[in-house]
């Protein structure tokens, strides 16, 4: 659906950013949703057949290559983030920043936490809170640090960024 790199997109030019400065984020925001999708559906988590439709990573390629797709596409989102040619123009603390946001997203505190509390609620009702809490880390966190993103790498001032967020 691409909604993580549009928004991060939409914020940048809500704030008068360049979007084609900005794409390697974008892209980045994309991958990182695709190889939670990926890991999402594998056996060990939810054991999804399909997906939109289709069948699902390891179904087509094996558990194991899934794995190593999405493996793959997480480490290559921050390589992307991180290359020396792409986004020059842009402030290297910027950068840190919008890396480190997208990271503390996709990690313990955001989509992962948010799995292993949905691995953990199988079987069960979930309470409000704790589905909340799920929905919140798996799905708003990595949109929040994609909104953030694009209008922190687009020189955003503060007061900006906030009202975005």
């Amino acid at each position: 659906k691409r909604l993580r790199p549009i928004l991060c997109l939409a914020s940048a030019e809500a704030v008068g950013g360049d979007i084609e400065r900005i794409l390697p984020a974008a892209c980045a925001l994309e991958m990182i949703h695709t190889y939670s999708l990926i890991h999402d559906d594998l056996p060990a988590m939810d054991n999804d057949d399909f997906r939109r439709g289709l069948p699902t990573s390891h179904k087509v390629f094996g558990e194991g290559m899934a794995i190593l797709a999405g493996d793959a596409l997480l480490t290559e989102a921050f390589h992307l983030m991180t290359r020396k040619d792409l986004m020059q123009d842009i402030d290297p603390v910027k950068k840190l920043a919008v890396i480190h946001d997208i990271s503390e997203a996709a990690g313990y505190f955001g989509m992962i936490g948010g799995q292993v509390v949905d691995i953990q609620s199988e079987g069960k009702v979930p309470d409000y809170e704790t589905l909340h809490y799920i929905h919140t880390r798996k799905t708003a966190v990595l949109i929040l640090a994609a909104i953030r993103s694009g209008a922190v790498l687009s020189n955003a001032t503060d007061a900006q960024v906030s009202a975005l967020s």
